[in-house]
This record gives structure tokens, C-alpha cells and sequence, in this order.
């Protein structure tokens, strides 16, 4: 779906099927991408002058800040990334390029669209590709002598055919067959040592040009051949430059990057490091680029001016106050996340779609093993991890992860060799499990 197909109630809503709780954060998101729809149905002079509603996200890690930036992007079918502000370093030193956020952004939207686009030409594709393979598994020099012998060329024609069902029913996945193929290979020494976005877009296509793809002739298995023959023809049949202008305009739009740790940044110690690699560099090289920008990518120059910046930190050791006021000033949304309780454990282990419990059950559904968690032991769990986190470390909704590989570690280990098939965790159990690790609070921050 698009933002223009869902009104805020609707996003709200949406995210409630995989979100607990958390409606300030999901209300704030939901008015932001509804804005920039509204934003574009006006006029081009005025919709120039409108800016997105940035926000910071203010809560412990585990509440699921990240989840709903992720979860908002795919609602809304927007280009996503989620990047850590300290990964970041001021121009000139040793560090990711903060442009390089935005680069990954681009190459994000152009596989979005290009997977949009194989889509519309996969049928033609399918057909292409089956003729290829044909070819391959049929060639054309085994019989040329005769092309000009009817009877040949019938033979020919009926053993094509019978090639073909035999294709479609899958009975020829594991023949080998020759096949030539275009390759790129690209110098290890220095895209080895850095990654594509940290490399300027010039010296990537540059580098491209410069080691132009080759021919080769590999033996593959039809069902290896079958992938390869299908992207090199949907590359043949899809127009890239309309694509490359979809997925620019797509991330100028529509897309939206997720900055967490950015409490990490915020503020400038001296005692940390030399003064010049401060976080209040990092946080002035992040400024030009969520205030607006051109961004060189291998693909093109992107305004950042209209792109969603989603920013998140637990701020317990600073104050989004102590950003720097022209970077405060791009953040104008400011919803803080509630702590979980025990209660809502209750609920994340059993309400979201496919919630942690409907994933276990599922999973050793595969062994054949039909496993059922009681009311009461799932309270129990969940009051656990509240308890686990109180006394440890608050990672919040991931502590229920822990749990519940400790309790069912047993019965997974032993589902294969099962004889009982039929296995019912009650609160006794999770007791059993669990009780003599919280009670040792050394054993507890090891194993939970």
C-alpha cells in the first residue's frame, strides 16, 4: 500500500498487529507519512517550501522503536534503513560518510523498483527463458546437417516439445547443461577493504567501465541455469533508465532513514578522544543532509530535503536538548515510549501476528510435535522476563526471546526422537526452567 491508500487511522492499526502498545510513537509516524502525501497533492511552489516532520524517539532499547520505523516503511512501500549514528565520524577522519546513509538508500529503492518491474515482465521472461534453456539443453549443432531433411526437422521439433513438459514438470532440475553467461568482475583489492558507499559514485562507474563484463562459458544445472537465464532476461526487458528515475524519485519522496544511538552523539565530551572528532562534528555533517541536500550516488544527484528522518536513543545519559540547536530545530517531533510491564509481555507473546509464541508452535509443528503453551505459563514467562530485567540489564521485549529459547530448549532438542508428539507447557514447567537461574543473579547475567 501507499500513504495515499492509508489514512492515519488505518496506519495505526496496521501497526497494531505487530506492535504493542506504543500509540504516541505509531500516531506521530502515522501523521508524518499522511503529511507527505498531503504535501504532494499541493501546488509545487508551496509543496517545495514544506518540510517533513522529522522525530526522536525517546525510549529504552527493546520497546520497539526500531519496529515501527521498519514496520511503518513496509506499510507504505517506502525505500528503508536503519543506520547507528556512533558508525558515523566527522569528514576527514576514519568513519563512514554520512552521505553514505543516503547511497544505501538509493541502491535500496532501485531494487525495490526493479523487483517491481520483474513483476510486470515475468510472464514474456518465463517464456524467454524456457526457449533458452531449450536451446541449451538441445543445441542447434547436433542436428544442422540435417535442417534441410523434413524428417529431421520434425524429429527435431517433437523432441523439443517432449523437452519442454519434461521441463515444466521439473524432471530435468539436475541435467547439466552448458551455458554462457556474463560476468563482472570487479578489483578486490579496494572494494574489499571499503564498501560501495563509501566510495565516490564517479570512481564506481569508473570502476564498472573500467572492467567491462566478460562471456564465459560455465556448466550449470537447469535449476541453476533456470535463475540465471530468468535475471538475465528480465535486465534485457526492463528499461533501467526508467527504473533508475523511479527509484530516485521514489527516495526523494518516500523514503526513510532510521538514525538510532543518536543519544550517543548528542552533547561533546573532550576526554573521549581528540576535540576535532567530536560528536558534535558528526552531528554538523549530519545536518546539511536532513536539512536538504544533493547526494552524488552512482545513479544520480538526490535531494535529501523531503526524505522521512526517523531518529531514536534512550537519552538516559543526555538530553535531546544537547544536540545542537540547528539539528534540534529538523527534529521537530518529540514522543517518548513507555517502559514495558508484565502485562505487556503478556500481549507480545500472544497478540501480534505472528507473535513469538505462534512462531514456536509453528516451528516444532514442522517435527510434528503439537506444542500448547497454558495461560498460565505464558504469564509466567512473561512476568520472568519483567523480573529478568529489573534485576539485569532492561533490554526490553528481546529478553522474551531468552526466555523462551530456555524454556523450550529441552523439547527442541528432543523433538526429532519424540515419541509423545503431543506436549503441553504449563506453569510448573517454566518454573522448573527457569526459577533456579533467577534465583542465582551471577547465572542470570550470563545465561538471560
Amino acid at each position: 500500500m501507499s500513504a495515499r491508500e492509508l489514512t492515519p487511522r488505518q496506519v495505526v492499526e496496521a501497526l497494531d498487529r505487530y506492535i504493542i502498545g506504543q500509540e504516541a510513537a505509531k500516531r506521530a509516524v502515522a501523521i508524518a507519512v499522511r503529511n507527505r502525501w498531503r504535501r504532494q497533492q499541493l501546488p509545487a511552489e508551496l509543496a517545495d517550501e514544506i518540510a517533513p516532520k522529522n522525530i526522536i524517539m525517546i525510549g529504552p532499547t527493546g520497546v520497539g522503536k526500531t519496529e515501527i520505523a521498519r514496520r511503518l516503511a513496509n506499510l507504505v512501500n517506502a525505500p528503508f534503513i536503519k543506520v547507528e549514528a556512533t558508525k558515523y565520524t566527522e569528514i576527514g577522519y576514519v568513519g563512514r560518510d554520512v552521505e553514505g546513509m543516503i547511497r544505501e538508500l538509493v541502491e535500496l529503492a532501485v531494487g525495490m523498483v526493479r523487483k517491481e518491474m520483474t513483476e510486470v515482465v515475468r510472464l514474456r521472461a518465463d517464456e524467454l527463458t524456457e526457449e533458452r534453456l531449450l536451446d541449451a539443453l538441445l543445441p542447434a549443432g547436433r542436428d544442422a546437417p540435417l535442417a534441410a531433411d523434413n524428417d529431421a526437422a520434425e524429429t527435431r521439433r517433437r523432441t523439443r516439445e517432449k523437452l519442454r513438459v519434461q521441463l515444466r514438470a521439473g524432471e530435468l532440475q539436475d541435467r547439466d547443461i552448458e551455458l554462457t553467461v556474463d560476468q563482472r568482475s570487479m578489483p578486490a583489492g579496494m572494494l574489499a577493504t571499503f564498501g560501495m558507499d563509501q566510495i565516490d559514485p564517479q570512481l564506481q562507474n569508473f570502476l564498472e567501465r573500467l572492467v567491462p563484463s566478460q562471456s564465459k562459458q560455465r556448466r550449470l544445472t537447469v535449476r541453476e541455469a533456470t535463475q540465471t537465464l530468468f535475471q538475465q532476461t528480465c535486465d534485457q526487458l526492463i528499461d533501467r533508465d526508467r527504473m533508475i528515475e523511479i527509484a530516485l524519485q521514489r527516495t526523494q519522496n518516500s523514503g526513510i532513514v532510521f538514525i538510532d544511538e543518536l543519544d550517543k552523539i548528542a552533547g561533546r565530551r573532550l576526554d573521549e578522544g581528540p576535540p576535532d572528532v567530536s560528536r558534535t562534528g558528526v552531528q554538523r555533517d549530519l545536518l546539511p543532509i536532513v536539512e536538504g541536500c544533493h547526494v552524488n550516488t552512482r545513479h544520480g544527484s538526490v535531494w535529501t530535503g523531503h526524505i522521512l528522518f526517523i531518529s531514536a536513543g534512550a537519552f538516559t545519559q543526555s538530553k535531546p536538548s544537547e544536540l545542537i540547536p540547528e539539528l534540534q530545530g529538523r527534529f521537530p517531533i518529540r514522543v517518548e515510549l513507555d517502559e514495558l510491564t508484565q502485562e505487556d509481555f503478556v500481549r507480545i507473546l500472544t497478540e501480534p501476528q505472528n507473535a513469538l509464541i505462534t512462531q514456536q508452535v509453528a516451528m516444532l509443528k514442522a517435527e510434528d510435535v503439537d506444542l500448547e503453551f497454558t495461560p498460565e505459563a505464558i504469564s509466567e514467562m512473561a512476568g520472568m522476563a519483567y523480573l529478568a530485567n529489573e534485576q539485569l540489564e532492561n533490554i526490553g521485549a528481546r529478553r522474551l526471546y531468552t526466555i523462551m529459547e530456555k524454556v523450550v530448549e529441552e523439547i527442541s532438542f528432543l523433538a526429532s526422537d519424540a515419541v509423545n508428539k503431543d506436549i503441553i507447557i504449563d506453569a510448573d514447567y517454566v518454573r522448573m526452567r527457569l526459577a533456579d537461574i533467577l534465583q542465582d543473579r551471577e547465572r542470570s547475567e550470563y545465561e538471560l
